[in-house]
């Protein structure tokens, strides 16, 4: 009863949100905010002429890869430094520092040093992933109860079956919450880095079509966006639902793309 109480809410504010949108477009005009009906045409427009779905792909491998490139060692290295607090502690502030830099700010430089290809997006979205990653894989390292890891060495548990069968799966819930929080922002970078310099994908049709004054086609392109990293969000949630069926149903996290 929970559940659908919160999808009619949910399509409660769908709708407002949409009402809201028309009552602009109808202010301000369409050509400065276009309508959802308008959009939604374009839209479907671009889905059949096979236009989102090629740019869309290319923003999609961006992504992928740079999320794999930045959080596969984001994950590795917290389990790596475990056992040597001295070496966390004096990378610590640099991995501070690197995560409050802005990295939209690095993007000239990617694209100087790798070129406006795909590989300068990759290094911008692996940038982005890599310390949100690592700060959450961290934090689940440290949260784990080292009386756990005593009383396993004690039954004679070797180093590589105590990061097996307990520091990861302990830190399991950690890496999924990062991964839900970075992929977002992988899709946005890679987005953000088209419009700095791309003549593909969904940056690329934001572009195009700002510099044409085509509202319609911005919003379609940002609705695309809009649904990819949903959709990588549910990827993200089923694969958590996946690797922790064993915790009790009470256990998991209950995430707002349930």
């Amino acid at each position: 009863m929970t559940r659908w109480r919160t999808y009619t809410d949910r399509l409660i504010v769908l709708v407002a949100i949409l009402a809201a949108w028309q009552v602009g477009s109808y202010l301000v005009g369409p050509y400065w905010l276009s309508s959802p009906w308008a959009v939604a045409l374009r839209f479907t427009a671009q889905i059949l002429n096979g236009e989102l779905i090629r740019q869309g792909a290319y923003t999609i491998e961006e992504s992928l890869i740079g999320t794999l490139v930045g959080g596969v060692p984001a994950v590795l290295l917290p389990f790596l430094l475990r056992r040597h607090p001295v070496i966390v502690a004096i990378l610590d502030p640099f991995m501070v520092g690197g995560y409050g830099a802005p990295k939209l700010a690095f993007a000239p430089l990617f694209i100087l040093w790798f070129g406006i290809g795909i590989e300068s997006k990759i290094a911008l979205v692996a940038s982005v992933v890599f310390f949100i990653v690592y700060f959450n894989t961290l934090s689940g390292v440290r949260a784990l109860d080292p009386k756990l890891v005593q009383m396993a060495q004690i039954a004679g548990a070797s180093e590589r079956h105590v990061a097996r069968h307990i520091v990861f799966p302990a830190a399991v819930p950690h890496i999924f919450a990062g991964f839900r929080i970075a992929v977002p922002y992988a899709i946005g970078g890679a987005i953000i880095a088209e419009l700095i310099s791309s003549n593909r994908g969904l940056g690329y049709l934001v572009q195009t079509g700002a510099m044409n004054f085509d509202t319609t086609s911005v919003f379609a392109a940002i609705l695309a966006a809009t649904l990819i990293v949903h959709g990588a969000n549910w990827i993200v949630n089923s694969a958590e639902r996946v690797l922790l069926r064993w915790r009790p149903p009470t256990a998991v996290m209950v995430d707002a793309g349930d």
